[in-house]
């Protein structure tokens, strides 16, 4: 059997460019060998769930050939797909749902599973088995989230308080996502939206610890995101808003200090980051930012005494 190109994964296992016979030995996940399966390289945890919303590279190819008729292995960030919804393959739906964390899978459709008998012209040929290389990314439960968001406002307010927070949780997840993904716009859309559902009135002083548990987090979220936007301001609004429920935080007490540095207001960015300091006093991104500070506080101090120079040397110029 000759080994195709690897594609993205080629150290785990070359790619056959014949199907028949080596197909037939992977497991049948359709039962009736409609899709077969072949794990290239374990994940974690548990499958992913039937609503799942889910982050895949993926490539396919037809018998024979060396390169992709798609992929998405060029995508910097994987568009994000719910499982029943975004994905037309019926035979990467049923290999998706077989796969966790990190896994790496090799698949086989035959035409019922994939592009049937008339195929789609003219990547794909009629009656054609595929083979798809998926590696899942990362996924999440989304089940509840997406239920929650079809509501009226009206519904979502007799929501009971643990599974607004598990939506909420979730949208912060989505965010987080994104953002290690540097898709900055995307999670703090998801973050506003988790945001958003929080306002509710606590019915105890315990819910109103739960509520502000989570708002603390999503505000966290919300500033350093505002920061990586180059809207300063706003991130300051959301710092600010962060140390309302918890005036110690030294996170917020630092993004309120890069937002203040960012806008030039030194005075008040020291005063933030004195008082980050002063609760963390070995935090080497604390003291770098007031090193920064200073540095920049020199460098604008010597700009001002210049320009007063120049003021004073044009009014006795002016008047000589």
């Amino acid at each position: 059997m000759q080994g195709g190109g690897g594609g993205a994964w080629a150290g785990l296992g070359a790619r056959p460019r014949r199907w028949g016979p080596w197909a037939r030995g992977l497991q049948d996940l359709s039962g009736d060998g409609g899709v077969r399966k072949e794990e290239l390289r374990p994940g974690t945890g548990q499958p992913a769930p039937p609503a799942a919303t889910v982050a895949v590279k993926y490539s396919g190819y037809l018998e024979h050939a060396d390169e992709p008729f798609c992929t998405n292995c060029t995508t910097k960030l994987p568009r994000l797909m719910k499982l029943g919804e975004d994905i037309t393959l019926r035979g990467l739906e049923i290999g998706l749902l077989t796969m966790k964390k990190g896994e790496v899978a090799r698949f086989v459709f035959t035409p019922v599973y994939a592009y049937g008998q008339q195929g789609c012209p003219p990547l794909i040929p009629p009656n054609a088995t595929v083979l798809f290389e998926v590696e899942m990314l990362d996924f999440l439960d989304s089940a509840d989230s997406d239920a929650f968001f079809a509501l009226t406002a009206e519904q979502q307010d007799t929501f009971p308080l643990q599974k607004v927070l598990k939506v909420a949780d979730t949208e912060r997840e989505f965010g987080n996502y994104l953002y290690r993904k540097q898709c900055f716009e995307g999670a703090k859309e998801r973050y506003k939206r988790a945001y958003s559902i929080l306002g509710r009135s606590p019915s105890s002083v315990a819910e109103q610890c739960q509520i502000d548990a989570s708002k603390l987090l999503v505000l966290l979220n919300l500033s350093v995101t505002y920061l990586k936007l180059e809207h300063p301001d706003r991130a300051l609004m959301y710092g600010e808003k962060a140390l309302e429920i918890d005036h110690r935080n030294t996170k917020a007490l630092f993004r309120c200090g890069q937002a203040c540095l960012c806008m030039t207001e030194y005075k008040k960015a020291r005063d933030f980051l004195v008082r980050a300091q002063q609760i963390e006093p070995f935090n080497n991104d604390i003291n770098n930012e007031l090193k920064k500070l200073a540095s920049c506080y020199k460098d604008y101090m010597e700009k001002e005494k210049e320009m007063c120079c120049r003021m004073l040397a044009s009014l006795n110029s002016s008047h000589a």
